[in-house]
């Protein structure tokens, strides 16, 4: 198969978008699933006049007739039952968020009273009926939606579904994800590595990318053994919806993955993307059911995959909307090559509100270190290979 544009590798991936369904799931164990269900108000929120600040509350009529000195019947603390005058001249002192009684309307903070020998006397001219009052339903009313389906649980909406009794919320149910990564050479981060070996850490990146997104995938490691790989690939597309695979993937002696997912039946989607880094990137589908990511070994290009097609799969699999980031370009640049170029950036936003695009230059697909000092990368049109400063292109965001 020949190599294909960015844009031909994407259409081919979000071809495969599948919905996994949903589950419920306690509210306090949500955060980072996608809701599935609008959720709607069980009451009217707030649920009662509440005031927004400490003072007193009083009839407003009362002081418009020319009441000025109220006596304090009661005092009522936010969560007792509500307190209500009976006279004109009478007055309920009141403490923020506590449920305002029928018989008051309006509530003038401390600073505006002087309180002696339990009167309270109001030392400004004017008020206005109502204020310091947050009114019943003000937000929303009972029966209305206050979160729509298809966003991601944030720790606001938590504390919304506990406002509304909501302890159990339906989500979407997540995809079984195994990380594969393959190579004699790569030996665990916990190893000290002989001269010729390398430590592991694609599995752990990966694994890390997908954690806001409350995705526990497992993990495995095979050895350049062709028999082996065979075999663990089998069991993963019958126990996995998703393997996402780092390494084996190019044109080396040793690169099996190809040749052992066409034995096992994988249809191969595309091999080889027009791009820089991840160009050897393999995709293909195990007939409706699993997909396989096989990325390129080399971490910058593994990481670049990850965030450039598989995030983009999972988050329309889950429904969530996707919203393009775009920069300026803050440099010029030039690549003669005749390939999409994915620069590491790091991004500022400037004084008119801009967000600017600094590119760094790395030392190739192997720097995974230049990483850390980058935000973004800035995806570059293949049609071109001199990129001026002042340009717009989008980008792709890997830290928040």
């Amino acid at each position: 198969m020949e190599f294909i544009k960015v844009s031909q590798a994407e259409t081919i991936i979000q071809s495969r978008v599948k919905d996994f369904g949903s589950e419920e799931v306690p509210f306090e164990r949500t955060l980072g699933r996608v809701l599935a269900e609008d959720l709607y108000a069980d009451r009217d929120l707030p649920p009662f006049n509440r005031p927004t600040v400490d003072g007193i509350a009083i009839q407003f009529h009362s002081f418009n007739t020319g009441i000025h000195q109220f006596r304090i019947r009661a005092t009522q603390a936010a969560g007792e039952e509500p307190s209500g005058i009976e006279k004109d001249d009478e007055c309920v002192e009141i403490m923020t968020g506590a449920a305002l009684h029928d018989s008051v309307d309006t509530v003038i903070r401390y600073e505006d009273i002087t309180i002696k020998d339990s009167l309270a006397t109001i030392n400004v001219q004017e008020i206005k009926k109502g204020q310091n009052i947050h009114p019943q339903g003000k937000d929303k009313r009972k029966g209305d939606i206050v979160a729509k389906a298809n966003q991601i649980i944030t720790p606001a909406l938590v504390g919304l579904a506990a406002s509304i009794g909501k302890i159990k919320l339906t989500v979407k149910r997540l995809p079984h994800i195994v990380v594969i990564t393959t190579g004699n050479e790569m030996v665990s981060a916990d190893t000290t590595p002989a001269s010729y070996q390398l430590r592991r850490s694609n599995d752990s990146t990966i694994k890390a990318v997908l954690q806001p997104y409350d995705t526990k995938a497992d993990t495995l490691h095979l050895n350049d053994d062709y028999s082996l790989i065979k075999r663990e690939l089998m069991r993963c597309l019958q126990a996995y919806n998703v393997i996402l695979m780092s390494g084996g993937v190019s044109m080396g002696k040793f690169d099996y993955v190809p040749k052992a997912l066409q034995e096992l039946k994988v249809e191969e989607l595309f091999h080889k993307v027009k791009q820089r880094p991840g160009k050897p990137f393999w995709f293909g589908a195990h007939g409706n059911d699993a997909l396989v990511f096989a990325f390129p070994g080399n971490p910058v290009s593994a990481f670049m995959c990850l965030h450039r097609y598989f995030l983009p799969w999972l988050e329309s699999s889950l429904g969530i909307e996707q919203k393009p980031v775009y920069a300026v370009l803050n440099k010029n640049i030039s690549f003669p090559h005749p390939l999409q170029y994915f620069a590491q950036v790091k991004l500022a936003v400037n004084e008119k509100g801009n967000l600017l695009a600094e590119p760094l230059e790395g030392n190739g697909s192997g720097d995974f270190s230049n990483l850390i000092d980058t935000d973004a990368f800035l995806e570059l049109p293949l049609e071109k290979d001199k990129f001026k400063k002042g340009e717009v292109y989008r980008v792709w965001k890997y830290k928040f």
